[in-house]
């Protein structure tokens, strides 16, 4: 590991100019490369105290033995020069893309004598007119198969051409007229050229000169009684329409534009590109993108567009590129658009209308590419095995996790306290395994919620320790376990069913359900194929989402009953960190560990299905204000008292006898609610969570269900 002061230039090297740099490693190699509007200021960003630095950037600057830059006149010249050299030397902690060049083209060789058709992928050629890219090779022989009917423009190889034009027949498509002919001499090379021309031209959106230019011939055809004629005529204007049906009508007539829409997460980015013209869907392609460097939106963005425009002949930068978020600074990517086009371009983030429409459709597919990417990336036997055996040695465990389970508190400020509990086997998720866990509180205590730090803090020893005193109770039960929890002198509330009774008159302060919301129930030691039931079953590794408050309350939990074989650490979801118990320092995994991937996988499946029961509690509630403060006061009777005086409004105004009235409530519990209305100031209004709606009004209390604050992660 290198030293970054060691190669740091001095004060005054770096010029106060716009120019790109580059970070080379020991052996020489260009690592990393990077622009700048001044590259004193950015370089001097590099070479700060490493702990201010981003994990990534920290570990660049320690593998890089040098640094140099090459000066420029302007932004635009910067951002040319730093494409070329990521081009050129493959940097390893620059933004890396994948399947960029296995897209297949509908490719016009207008840079030969006679121009053909036919179907291209990898590098674009000069003089060659490119169409798509289409997200199968079928899809353009399709279109062109409908097409040669109109534009019957050459598609045969080179050779079958030279054998044609010496034997003097024509191939099988000259003789049912898709083709011209131009091996045997039935069109001028300018006649077939003029037909390419035509097929280009239909190609990039202009269709409607074609078909009117084909409606009027047919009429004229018509008129003058040549019926066969006009009956091939309509025929391709059949063709034509059809092959103008396989895209639709998405944005105004004469509208030409990239949509590109991102879809990311810590590691990876998924990049979708719609192309447009004539107000259709031309084309489509996307990418998989490492996210090597620490970039932001706008970053992958410019970085795209580099990879998009890059190489292209400036008639396939359109006028209009639409993106999820801007460059940072966005003139110089817009200058140098409009340099490549030889016109101005407007780059842009769509706000409304149809076109932010499309932008959303756009990033939906972005989105499914993503997931699809990780699917195809966990389904694999070799990289699970490799994810797991990384894992072990990371963590220092004796043997690969085969069972994993991880842990995530969810609240909303303080109310609807849960938790869950996601189970992977051999890397996959085992999902008739999930628990959801619903906290309280014990009885007559203080309440738990005074601070969220803390308090997930303590709820992640709850949750740990009700979930190992089950493990512990049916091994009890089955004769397994002869031990005793260390420190637990009498079991713990809340377990009844589960080997513990509960003490009398005790509120469990952790309730445990089944994924389908269903209740733990007692049961025999094994299910159906002889695998011990629900608790019974220990992980080899413990995850939790978080860092070293959580690690440390998790172990502790396990300490206190004295399991001492069980594997825990936490991850960090802001740094990607893994934290493990009693370490002052992270574990680091490398970007592209597989080991990595997977945590990450079982921590954001622990963070999903918490939110999701999180929200699914908080969607059943009906807020009422003053009222959720009234000790001894629980749901049922607040809808009764609502329910009675039709509104919160009209039950400030009751009276103690009025409000007395009510079935089930007493004069003690009355005095509370006016109290509770007189602490109040102003008087919160009740609100239905289902909707959002303030219940000020006449008539019945909404019991609705649906969520409120929808989007809100607890």
């Amino acid at each position: 590991m290198a030293d970054p002061s060691s190669y740091r230039p001095k004060p005054g090297q770096v010029p106060d100019s716009p120019g790109v740099y580059k970070f080379r490693d020991e052996h020489g190699r260009v690592i990393y490369v990077g622009k700048a509007k001044s590259l004193r200021q950015r370089l001097a960003n590099y070479f700060q105290d490493l702990a201010g630095l981003h994990p990534r950037t920290r570990t660049m600057v320690t593998t890089a033995a040098s640094v140099e830059w090459t000066v420029v006149s302007t932004e635009v010249e910067a951002l040319q020069l730093e494409y070329s050299w990521i081009k050129e030397f493959d940097p390893r902690f620059n933004v890396k893309y994948r399947d960029d060049k296995s897209y297949p083209y509908l490719a016009v060789t207008m840079n030969e004598d006679f121009p053909r058709v036919q179907v291209m992928r990898g590098q674009k050629r000069r003089g060659v007119r490119y169409f798509g890219p289409y997200g199968h090779a079928w899809a353009i022989r399709d279109t062109v198969d409908l097409l040669l009917r109109v534009f019957p423009v050459r598609t045969c190889s080179a050779g079958v051409f030279k054998n044609a034009a010496r034997t003097g027949r024509p191939c099988l498509l000259g003789y049912i007229g898709k083709c011209s002919a131009p091996c045997v001499g039935r069109v001028t090379p300018e006649e077939h050229r003029e037909l390419a021309e035509e097929f280009c031209d239909f190609m990039a959106g202009r269709t409607g000169a074609h078909l009117r230019r084909l409606e009027e011939r047919m009429q004229e055809a018509a008129e003058d009684m040549e019926y066969e004629r006009a009956a091939r005529l309509r025929d391709d204007i059949e063709a034509l329409r059809k092959a103008m049906e396989k895209s639709a009508v998405v944005l105004a007539d004469a509208t030409d534009a990239d949509l590109i829409a991102l879809a990311e997460d810590e590691l990876e980015a998924a990049v979708q590109i719609f192309h447009v013209r004539g107000g259709r869907v031309r084309g489509q392609r996307g990418w998989v993108t490492d996210k090597v460097e620490a970039v932001t939106t706008g970053g992958l963005v410019e970085h795209a567009l580099q990879q998009l425009y890059g190489e292209e002949s400036g008639d396939a930068v359109p006028k209009e590129v639409l993106v999820p978020a801007l460059p940072e600074p966005a003139d110089p990517v817009q200058e140098w658009l409009s340099g490549r086009r030889g016109s101005q371009v407007s780059l842009r983030v769509p706000r409304r209308g149809d076109k932010k429409a499309l932008m959303e459709t756009v990033a939906r597919n972005a989105q499914q590419s993503l997931v699809l990417h990780k699917t195809k990336r966990a389904s694999d036997l070799t990289t699970r095995s490799r994810a797991l055996e990384e894992i072990a040695t990371a963590l220092d465990l004796e043997s690969a996790p085969l069972r994993i389970e991880c842990y995530d508190v969810s609240h909303f400020q303080g109310d609807d306290v849960v938790a869950s509990m996601v189970v992977f086997e051999d890397g996959l998720a085992r999902k008739s395994e999930y628990r959801r866990f619903q906290i309280k509180g014990r009885a007559g205590d203080t309440p738990l919620w005074h601070g969220r730090g803390q308090d997930d803090v303590r709820s992640m020893h709850e949750v740990i320790t009700r979930r190992f005193r089950r493990y512990l109770a049916e091994k009890e039960r089955t004769g397994e376990w002869t031990g005793e929890p260390a420190g637990n002198d009498e079991p713990a509330e809340g377990l009844e069913g589960a080997g513990y009774p509960a003490p009398a008159g005790a509120e469990p302060e952790t309730e445990v359900l089944r994924a389908d919301g269903r209740p733990e129930e007692p049961a025999g030691p094994t299910d159906g194929d002889g695998r011990p039931r629900r608790f019974a079953y220990p992980p080899q590794l413990v995850v939790v989402d978080g860092g070293r408050p959580q690690v440390a309350a998790a172990q502790r939990a396990l300490d206190e009953l004295g399991l001492d074989d069980i594997a825990v650490c936490g991850l960090a979801k802001r740094l990607e960190e893994v934290w493990v118990p009693g370490e002052d320092d992270p574990v680091v995994l490398p970007r592209t560990s597989e080991g990595l991937y997977l945590l990450q996988r079982v921590r954001d499946e622990a963070h999903r299905f918490a939110i999701t029961y999180q929200r699914a509690k908080r969607a059943k509630r009906l807020r009422t204000g003053p009222l959720d403060d009234v000790p001894g006061l629980g749901e049922a009777r607040k809808h009764a008292l609502v329910k009675h005086f039709g509104s919160v409004k009209k039950l400030r105004s009751a009276t103690i006898e009025e409000i007395c009235a009510v079935p089930g409530m007493g004069r003690k519990t009355a005095e509370a609610v006016l109290a509770a209305f007189a602490r109040a100031a102003p008087a919160a209004p009740a609100v239905n969570t289902a909707t959002g709606e303030i219940i000020e009004d006449e008539g019945p209390a909404s019991a609705d269900t649906s969520e409120n604050r929808r989007g809100q992660e607890p």
